[in-house]
């Protein structure tokens, strides 16, 4: 089958006539193949050569022009073209063995058949010829194209030796298979269960970049199932394997809060491709393994789950490599706030309102998404009903906002005024008035502007026995 007439971009040409000067088998390989025949949008672009990949590079890049530059990385034997919008990588055909304690190989030259049969999945050992005589020219020895028809992910060797060469690639097929909608072949799925404990030798980082493609993925409760079923989930989040089960006292049983944490997450990606907030949804109900009790009269309950989880929260992006700033502060505060707008949806009042909008600041649009994502129940009139509710909260929001001004708003008297006005010293005293006027204004006592807060600082000042300095 040829495919040179999916290869339109000039630079495929390109790459093929400097292969054909240099005397090169040149070969476009990988997931830019697979995505090409999905029709799926890439711009990461990996040439394999039989020979050098950095010569070929640097042939190529001349080829291009003064203009483009290329980047060499001679341990690895790589070398990176940035070119229009594509990201160019150029290596040597490679053949590797592995040591069982390691994840790193021992890599030498090798044949085109040999760097495909290294790869980790037959969709991804296609590979298209650039060379003249054969430029387009589809080789799949492991009939990758026939499981892509068949939506499969299978390796193109014995899956056991595969995954234990590289464990990563157990994180791989469960991405794949998720952003894809392919299933696992059963064998290679069988394989991922024997081998669960070889992920451990892989560095957290490659593990959390493949978590969060899948993250990514249009459904991707499809990838944690088939992480949490090989045993690979509970490696590296224990945490969220622990939500799983259900527990019964009598007839008397609580949700299974796994299953319900991958349905928010499924209809938060519905709504938002924000991966901070699809975090937020994972984590939102964490901490009700321990805040779990039973109560004759209630039933179960996980009071102060949403403060314990926001306080686990920053351990957790630790551990998983994920990064300490303000998209970590943003999951906490989705954490700790995610039950407010409930009770508000029952009796709407300017004064929750108010400090909800002040205490969400700009991820109030964030938060309430995964409010409404947090309505799973079975009974599709409670959930429309809540839903609904939400409706007029929202309505409520833009009211109060329009006419507070709250979201994010600062005090309209700084302890600086205050301290100068009244000529006192930095001290407790002057937080305290500060907080009252902030207080105030949320409880809806006096309007968000500096007029009606001045006049209020005058009166608790009075009260303290404070007079202002003429």
């Amino acid at each position: 089958m040829n495919y040179s007439s999916h290869l339109q971009h000039p630079v495929f040409k390109t790459v093929g006539q400097v292969a054909d000067q240099m005397g090169l088998q040149t070969y476009v390989v990988g997931g830019f193949v697979r995505d090409l025949i999905l029709k799926r949008k890439t711009t990461d672009v990996d040439f394999v050569c039989v020979g050098s990949g950095i010569q070929l590079a640097e042939g190529v890049s001349r080829a291009l022009g003064p203009e483009v530059h290329v980047h060499i990385y001679k341990n690895f034997g790589t070398a990176h073209i940035p070119y229009s919008d594509f990201n160019l990588e150029f290596v040597g055909a490679r053949k590797e063995s592995y040591r069982s304690h390691s994840r790193k190989p021992l890599v030498e030259d090798g044949s085109l058949q040999d760097d495909q049969l290294r790869r980790d999945f037959t969709i991804n050992a296609l590979a298209i010829s650039l060379n003249a005589d054969t430029y387009g020219e589809l080789i799949d020895p492991f009939n990758g194209l026939e499981d892509m028809k068949r939506k499969i992910i299978r390796t193109p060797v014995d899956p056991v030796v595969t995954f234990s060469d590289d464990p990563l690639r157990m994180m791989r097929a469960a991405r794949f298979a998720s952003q894809l909608n392919y299933d696992i072949e059963p064998d290679t799925y069988g394989a991922m269960i024997s081998q669960a404990e070889r992920l451990k030798i892989v560095s957290q980082e490659r593990i959390t970049d493949e978590l969060n493609k899948i993250i990514l993925s249009p459904v991707p409760s499809y990838g944690f199932k088939l992480l949490f079923h090989s045993g690979l989930l509970k490696i590296f989040f224990p945490e969220l394997v622990l939500l799983h089960g259900v527990e019964y006292v009598g007839n008397n049983a609580h949700k299974d809060n796994f299953f319900h944490t991958l349905q928010v997450l499924d209809n938060v990606a519905k709504v938002s491709e924000d991966l901070w907030l699809r975090w937020a949804a994972i984590l939102h109900d964490i901490a009700k393994p321990q805040t779990k009790r039973y109560d004759k009269l209630q039933g179960w309950t996980f009071h102060g789950h949403e403060d314990k989880g926001a306080r686990m929260v920053p351990a957790i992006f630790r551990r998983l490599k994920l990064p300490m700033n303000e998209k970590m502060l943003m999951v906490q505060k989705l954490v700790r706030l995610h039950l407010r707008p409930i009770p508000l949806a029952k009796e709407v009042t300017d004064s929750a309102i108010r400090r909800l909008l002040f205490d969400a600041g700009d991820d109030i649009d964030a938060l309430m998404k995964l409010c409404r994502a947090d309505i799973t129940s079975k009974n599709l009139q409670k959930v429309d009903r809540f839903l609904k509710n939400f409706d007029l909260v929202e309505k409520k929001m833009i009211e109060v906002e329009e006419k507070d001004k709250v979201r994010n708003f600062q005090p309209p008297v700084t302890g600086d005024e205050i301290i100068k006005i009244f000529n006192l010293a930095p001290g407790p005293i002057v937080g305290e008035i500060k907080d009252q006027i902030k207080e105030a204004i949320l409880d809806g006592q006096i309007r968000n502007n500096r007029e009606e807060a001045l006049e209020l600082m005058h009166n608790l000042a009075k009260k303290r026995g404070l007079t202002p300095v003429s």
